[in-house]
């Protein structure tokens, strides 16, 4: 959503923004091009009016993977772009070649070396079909787009929250968008967009590791302005681990004090916990999964199919005195309930350096987990909202 308002000349304004360093990074990576961004709490204003540059900045395009996301909107709406390799998680290979072939089916020619070089002089609606459901592929190919002569048609295209609620802003702006929610796509190309104002829907990832952070410890926990919708394929997997959850209106309720136990599948057999592309288990909570199986009575396989080096934060979780075996780059074993003993961790990436913290949380004594600025990378003032609901954790500079 930050990347598409360079798509229009009128200021956006985006609500329930999270301030996290990844968001920050976007906002440095806008106002290096020439626009103006405005931020107060949560809510950040962009006018992308008079850009004065088509070439990302690489010091900070190596500091997050979204900085992708500026292709489709800078070749779209400005003629060209010049993006350096984006950054991001080192969690196996993430490829972009979907996101370039969906790009030049819609006319953008691109040249791929130590960088990428985006040039466009005519913008024409195509039927595509993506070779992966990549989320940010689809939501690059979805942008541009939008402002292409004619019909597009993106047909195995991802369809998780964050998508549909960029397809929400950019009708707003007054892209025409259907199929939203769904794996087909389809855009009716406008000549221009314009300014709007959007709230940012909550974060099922974030949701998932708070419900993971209360259980673990055995606290009750309630999370107001939640989307159930969003949560449905949340909760079987953490059923199967024996927790569980109620959602009135929009205020989920978690029990406190809940016996984890491992429901076995019929005949007796190992379960399993599996991700996959909307509406699957996410990956995303994939590493926090793991630490909610080692308090869980039980064996379940976890099942991580779509990144291969997902899995390496494991063994922090056996110096910790977790019981679990780790297969392969896709698989681990766990089997619980593991008494978890306090360590000097270090946080590898977002999802598993949150998985760490859940860990620490319910480990005897004290934790220190260093390079923590990865977890703020993807959650907003993690120590402060966990000392609010009664974790002992500071934060030393």
């Amino acid at each position: 959503m930050l990347a598409a308002t360079v798509m229009t000349d009128k200021p956006v304004v985006l609500q329930n923004v999270p301030i996290i360093n990844d968001v920050l990074t976007m906002c440095e990576i806008l106002v290096d091009l020439g626009a103006t961004v405005e931020r107060r709490k949560n809510t950040v204003t962009i006018c992308a009016a008079s850009l004065r540059k088509r070439t990302l900045p690489a010091d900070l395009c190596r500091k997050v993977r979204s900085s992708i996301l500026f292709a489709g909107p800078l070749a779209a709406r400005h003629g060209s772009a010049k993006l350096p390799p984006p950054g991001g998680d080192v969690i196996g290979r993430r490829r972009l070649d979907t996101h370039f072939a969906g790009l030049k089916a819609l006319g953008i020619k691109v040249c791929a070396n130590h960088d990428y070089r985006l040039k466009c002089t005519k913008l024409k609606g195509a039927d595509l079909l993506l070779d992966e459901a990549s989320v940010t592929a689809t939501e690059n190919v979805l942008m541009a787009a939008c402002l292409a002569k004619g019909r597009t048609v993106i047909f195995n295209a991802a369809c998780e929250p964050h998508v549909q609620d960029l397809c929400h802003l950019l009708n707003k702006m007054g892209a025409q968008i259907e199929g939203i929610g769904t794996n087909r796509l389809q855009i009716q190309g406008v000549r221009k967009l314009r300014g709007a104002t959007h709230r940012i829907q909550p974060d099922h990832i974030e949701i998932g590791s708070f419900i993971a952070a209360a259980a673990v410890t055995g606290g009750s926990l309630d999370i107001p302005g939640v989307n159930g919708q969003d949560l449905a394929m949340i909760a079987p997997s953490f059923a199967k681990l024996g927790l569980c959850w109620q959602i009135k209106g929009k205020t989920l309720h978690l029990p406190g004090r809940q016996k984890l136990a491992i429901a076995d599948d019929l005949g007796a057999a190992i379960p399993k916990i599996e991700d996959g592309i909307w509406p699957a288990f996410p990956s995303d909570l994939m590493s926090i999964a793991i630490v909610l199986a080692t308090r869980a009575k039980g064996t379940i396989l976890i099942f991580e199919k779509m990144f291969e080096s997902r899995m390496y934060f494991v063994d922090r979780l056996i110096s910790m005195g977790a019981k679990l075996v780790q297969c392969d780059p896709h698989r681990v074993i766990v089997t619980g309930p593991a008494r978890l003993q306090a360590t000097h961790l270090e946080s590898p990436d977002i999802r598993a350096g949150m998985a760490l913290l859940v860990a620490a949380l319910c480990a005897k004594g004290e934790s220190i987990i260093d390079n923590a600025e990865t977890i703020d990378r993807g959650y907003e003032c993690i120590e402060e909202k966990l000392a609010a609901l009664g974790a002992s954790i500071s934060r030393k500079r």
